[in-house]
């Protein structure tokens, strides 16, 4: 996806995205904030922070002396975040639209760099998930921590390769395989950081030290509110733009019942929560 249409398909799920948020993106976010440790004064940069998952727990903890820049191409997305920083009485954190590829400190980052770099499920939408997150990681000082999440290895796999099954039926395999389809997963860069291993030496190769991986096991039943939910809330979303109202509800339809019948009545959201150290 270009930087374009990965704004405006994010921006079109910003009510599903935050009705996931509970089951979904908070617990992740909240335990991504938690392991970072970090602490009061401390100014952070939350990259792909969508409606603050974890951008918000993050300003709670460095408290009023600290700051937190949450970033995102999103901009429906982040005045979701907006509304509950201020019903939050959070002064501390500024939502702003910017590309993370660009993204430059502002001058009340002190000259070393942030404290802590925060990407909670956003370092496989980066063009070029390697080298940008490296950049990003030397934005923060020597000494300071790194974190993010990913997918664990199988996770939301059956749910999406079902889902992606059925928009090939209704439009053509070539045309919409998608990310997480078969084809396109076997290619996506979640492979490359999908299991403890594979995650510990891509964070060190970024340039952190010290990396910590957990598993944070989740599973949700899967009702049908859940299921479309999670469908209109994440990047899937994108392979229903082809498609008018009447086509989208039979699709709907469709991978209800294929869920049904491959027994598929839970969704796991398993996800690899790894901290580091930014290496001198």
């Amino acid at each position: 996806m270009t930087a374009a249409s990965l704004a405006a398909t994010f921006n079109a799920t910003s009510r599903e995205f935050d009705t996931l948020t509970p089951q979904v993106w908070g617990p992740a976010g909240q335990s991504l904030a938690f392991a970072l440790e970090l602490a009061t004064g401390d100014v952070v940069l939350d990259v792909c922070s969508g409606t603050g998952a974890s951008a918000l727990p993050a300003a709670a903890a460095v408290g009023p002396d600290g700051i937190v820049h949450a970033i995102d191409l999103a901009d429906d997305l982040l005045e979701v975040g907006r509304l509950k920083a201020t019903d939050r009485a959070l002064r501390n954190i500024d939502f702003v639209v910017a590309d993370a590829t660009e993204w430059q400190p502002p001058s009340t980052v002190p000259d070393a760099g942030y404290d802590a770099l925060v990407c909670s499920y956003g370092i496989f939408f980066l063009p070029d998930p390697e080298a940008d997150f490296a950049r990003m990681v030397s934005l923060v000082r020597p000494g300071g921590r790194v974190g993010v999440t990913v997918w664990r290895k199988g996770a939301i796999e059956a749910f999406a390769g079902t889902f992606f099954e059925v928009i090939a039926a209704h439009s053509g395999p070539s045309e919409h395989d998608g990310p997480l389809a078969q084809d396109g997963y076997d290619k996506h860069p979640i492979r490359r950081m999908e299991t403890a291993d594979l995650l510990e030496a891509w964070l060190a190769a970024a340039g952190a030290s010290d990396v910590r991986v957990v598993e944070l096991s989740n599973h949700v039943p899967a009702t049908e509110s859940f299921v479309w939910d999670l469908v209109l809330g994440s990047a899937m979303r994108g392979a229903l733009d082809p498609f008018d109202d009447a086509a989208r509800a039979q699709i709907r339809r469709e991978f209800a019942a294929l869920l049904t019948e491959r027994g598929i009545d839970s969704i796991d959201l398993g996800t690899l929560v790894a901290t580091g150290v930014r290496t001198p």
